[in-house]
């Protein structure tokens, strides 16, 4: 599947454009750390040329999904932009302003007029693989009657019983011990109607779980690697029938299979999702389970690792 996957991807058509001045440098994808009054947060942030001199880009913040930049301000080092409020319930934009010293970044965030935020910013990684990767041995990362191999972050409301994985109510994210680069993940998945929950492949990029049966193919539906990539097509089962996803993650490119059918065919990941664990993307992560949002539960979670 990979390989086909692979070569389908391959076929595109790529535009070159000549400038007659030197692109500015703060363009890319920047991976950013927010510190805040609870602890730090991580952020992500691309800029982009919209034709010839407007920047414009992409930003997530500390929740929520990747939203659009219209416009990005920058001269003389100097960056700055504003964005509305997504889930933040307050009136007035999110004001980001910020400095590029060496290729570093370092600013802060202001939202509504409140206190700001300081944040600095690093280049992402390219994460690009020089060949397929060769697999190693299946873990079953769930045991029959108890957490081991896994810690809660916040209250714990999961437990297992009979070998299946059950967050009754919104509580802490549940998250493996081990961490992990590139690999091939089997799980089976079940939520009550109206239910929320997602998959966060190295505690990074969440693959969404969401209980929208009726949904045109979107960033924020079941299957999607959520704010970034929509699925292909709506390929859910009924809230309270079990599910699968069988996801393939190489670097920053990601095959997801729903219920048998793929959705996301090697696709490149820009960048970290909302409410990531980090944003070191350079470094192996955990898996990462949702769990405050809703009641979910999970079976068979069994991983295979890149050799």
């Amino acid at each position: 599947m990979f390989t086909a996957c692979l070569l389908a991807a391959s076929i595109v058509t790529t535009t070159v454009v000549t400038q007659e001045t030197a692109p500015p440098p703060i363009l890319g994808r920047w991976d950013l750390t927010i510190h805040t009054t609870h602890g730090d947060r991580s952020g992500w942030l691309e800029v982009r040329h919209s034709g010839i001199q407007t920047l414009v880009g992409q930003f997530v913040g500390t929740s929520g999904s990747a939203r659009p930049i219209s416009q990005i301000d920058f001269k003389d080092n100097e960056l700055r932009f504003s964005i509305p409020p997504q889930w933040d319930r307050v009136d007035g934009n999110l004001v980001v302003a910020g400095r590029l010293d060496a290729d570093r970044l370092s600013g802060t965030m202001t939202l509504a007029g409140g206190q700001p935020d300081k944040w600095d910013g690093v280049r992402a990684p390219s994460l690009r693989r020089t060949e397929a990767p060769t697999w190693g041995t299946p873990i079953p990362l769930l045991k029959a009657s108890d957490l081991s191999g896994w810690h809660a972050l916040g209250a714990n409301e999961w437990a297992v019983e009979g070998g299946v994985l059950k967050n009754r109510k919104s509580g802490g994210n549940l998250v493996t011990d081990q961490t992990f680069t590139d690999f091939k993940l089997h799980l089976e998945f079940r939520y009550p109607a109206g239910s929320n929950s997602g998959v966060y492949l190295r505690g990074r990029y969440e693959v969404q779980i969401a209980d929208l049966p009726d949904a045109e193919p979107e960033p924020g539906m079941l299957g999607a690697v959520y704010g970034f990539i929509s699925p292909s097509e709506n390929a859910s089962r009924k809230a309270g029938e079990w599910q699968s996803y069988d996801i393939t993650l190489v670097g920053r490119m990601v095959t997801v299979v729903l219920n048998d059918k793929t959705v996301i065919c090697n696709q490149a990941i820009p960048g970290i999702t909302g409410a990531a664990l980090d944003s070191d993307e350079g470094k192996p992560g955990p898996l990462l389970l949702q769990g405050d949002h809703g009641p979910v539960e999970f079976r068979n979670i069994v991983l295979t690792p890149a050799r």
